[in-house]
């Protein structure tokens, strides 16, 4: 429809004013241009398919729900990922965390890693990350998951997940020191040369 094409140039804030006036291609836009982040994150931070897309839907109605909550005060996108990782935290309190699937499935094809060997170890450590973020705390694993995976900054995270820049830093730290003891542990030299992100800066 050419008003959505329209629309996809406007920013972040153009399109909220228009979603809380009432206007439903903005709010289209809005959450089309979202979606996929907010999966993104729903899969990282709760460690099972069927969870991940429940609280990614449960996500996405609340934005649309609570869109007027949205006072401008930080980024759209600052606002959003706080709405993603309560969601999370709230489903995983709820006692609805399976833990029983990895965390996301290998989608590459056989020829783009013709290696079965290599192609396996890389399998078995996405599980044994995936295993050990769902060993985090939900405060750790939504740092970690805000910094090594989206790429916010530390201030951005404490505005995110709604503490001092400090306790987000030491989560950081301290998430990304129990991923990684635990995968030397079970992987071995495997985890120790594979240059997962959680190792970074």
């Amino acid at each position: 429809m050419p008003i959505l094409q329209a629309y996809r140039k406007l920013s972040d804030l153009a399109l909220v004013a228009k979603a809380k006036a009432g206007d439903r291609p903005a709010m289209h836009v809005l959450v089309e241009r979202h979606t996929p982040r907010v999966n993104r994150l729903a899969q990282q931070a709760m460690g099972n398919v069927e969870d991940a897309r429940d609280a990614a839907q449960e996500s996405l109605v609340k934005l649309c729900t609570r869109l007027r909550q949205f006072r401008g005060d930080a980024q759209f996108a600052t606002w959003l990922h706080r709405l993603v990782v309560n969601t999370c935290r709230d489903l995983q309190e709820r006692g609805r965390i399976r833990q029983t699937e990895p965390l996301h499935a290998d989608e590459r094809t056989a020829g783009e890693d013709a290696d079965p060997t290599r192609a396996s170890a890389l399998g078995d450590l996405r599980r044994e990350l995936a295993d050990g973020l769902a060993r985090l705390s939900a405060d750790q694993r939504a740092v970690v998951v805000l910094r090594d995976v989206v790429g916010l900054s530390y201030e951005e995270i404490a505005r995110t997940a709604s503490m001092p820049v400090g306790t987000a830093k030491c989560y950081v730290h301290r998430g990304r020191e129990r991923l990684r003891a635990g995968l030397e542990e079970r992987l071995g030299s495997t985890a120790a040369a594979s240059g997962v992100p959680v190792a970074g800066p």
